[in-house]
């Protein structure tokens, strides 16, 4: 990755008086001053996104009885209460079953200065595919949140919903952000900058700063209006075969997902337990000065809540030339109680603004191999696209897919 600067180990420094999001330098600089150790082994360039790492399995993975959170202890010692059995992820790695929690220590490490403080979320293709996942620290009761100065082990929380998956060592199925001071923008300041440069756009056209919808973050509504064959997402199929994370072969989509057509009146009704992808009406635009992150969704406001952030970095939409506006957002939605009715153009997420430490080396974008960039799909990057598959028999040969691919922005959105 030609755009990342070479530093030698050396002291980790930062611009005094600055707040934001580390980009991509920073990060680089963070790593080869060991605030970002790989636990003995290299982390690859190619795990650095304009402002996030990607975080990698490690050799062995825990099954546990149940979640849970450290508290005032560690996480090694918390789970000598809930541990089922021990599984070697490596070679051909391991199968992980639906609906059972898995604890995988992650290879990377921190040792983070007093000020910075760091997040994770999952992959925009792990939540595609319902796998569940959540970073866990020692001394900690919070999931994902990982608090300034933390020093010590990261580990991943794995529930797969949809599909039983193949993982193995070295595989990424979630991103960490680290950041300093306040970075986020309030809802005045979110307007201010949609008025000056573009973050929202509707039919081609940008938002009328006076039509956001903001309250403490920007919302998003859902496209049901579908395409010619009333097409507006897919839904995950009972009973599908493995799903080998570990191959980089591109599935026939047929096997794993059965489309979803929206009636008439541009709406669907949801059917409880089962896992849905569809797309946001909106197309959203990142510059290099801000990032992005899926917050959570009040469930007062109706049957659908942000279950876990989802992260846009820097460049994500955004073309400095114009050829193209916005780009749209992957939703994965679920309804657990009742069957539930959604509508075309209904708010279902909320994205909220952080500025930048400073822009990035470089932005989300097909230059770099990114998976979503200008979507109009749903499906993760595990599967073939419709246009490509829509010929092809289930048992035809698959493709091959980059294993390098960079992915994010799926937005989860569930009922509790």
């Amino acid at each position: 990755m030609s755009h990342l600067p070479s530093h030698g180990p050396g002291p980790f420094e930062l611009p005094s008086g600055r707040e934001g999001v580390l980009p991509v330098q920073y990060l680089a600089n963070a790593i080869s001053s060991n605030v970002i150790s790989g636990g003995g082994f290299t982390i690859p360039h190619e795990n650095l996104q304009p402002a996030s790492v990607d975080l990698r399995l490690g050799e062995v993975a825990y099954r546990i009885r149940c979640s849970f959170l450290p508290d005032d202890e560690t996480v090694e010692r918390k789970l000598k209460d809930v541990l089922i059995d021990e599984i070697n992820l490596h070679a051909e790695g391991a199968v992980l079953e639906t609906n059972r929690p898995y604890l995988i220590p992650l290879k990377e490490r921190l040792a983070l200065p007093p000020t910075v403080r760091g997040r994770a979320n999952p992959k925009s293709s792990t939540g595609r595919i319902d796998v569940f996942t959540r970073v866990i620290t020692d001394e900690s009761y919070r999931f994902d949140e990982i608090a300034p100065g933390y020093e010590g082990q990261l580990y991943l929380e794995v529930v797969p919903l949809s599909f039983a998956v193949r993982v193995r060592e070295d595989l990424s199925l979630c991103q960490l952000r680290l950041s300093v001071g306040r970075s986020e923008l309030n809802d005045d300041e979110v307007r201010d900058f949609h008025a000056r440069q573009t973050l929202l756009f509707e039919n081609g056209g940008a938002v009328p700063p006076e039509r956001l919808a903001l309250a403490n973050g920007m919302f998003l509504s859902l496209d049901l209006r579908g395409d010619a064959n009333s097409r507006v997402g897919y839904r995950a199929r009972d009973n599908a075969p493995l799903l080998d994370l570990t191959q980089a072969a591109l599935r026939e989509p047929s096997r794993y997902w059965e489309p979803v057509l929206s009636e008439e009146e541009d709406r669907i009704v949801l059917t409880p337990q089962k896992f849905y992808l569809l797309m946001s009406d909106e197309a959203v635009s990142i510059p290099s000065t801000l990032a992005a992150n899926m917050t959570a969704y009040d469930p007062t406001s109706g049957e659908l809540r942000t279950h876990y952030a989802g992260f846009f970095d820097p460049g994500f939409g955004y073309d400095p030339h114009g050829s193209f506006h916005g780009s749209r957002a992957a939703l994965e939605v679920r309804a657990h109680d009742v069957p539930f009715m959604i509508e075309h153009g209904q708010r279902v997420c909320k994205l909220t603004f952080e500025h930048m430490l400073e822009p990035p080396t470089f932005l989300y974008g097909e230059a770099i191999g990114s998976s979503y960039q200008r979507q109009h799909e749903t499906l993760g990057k595990y599967f073939l696209r419709p246009s490509s598959s829509a010929s092809s028999p289930a048992d035809a040969p698959v493709r091959r897919r980059d294993s390098e691919d960079s992915d994010q922005l799926a937005l989860p959105i569930e009922r509790d």
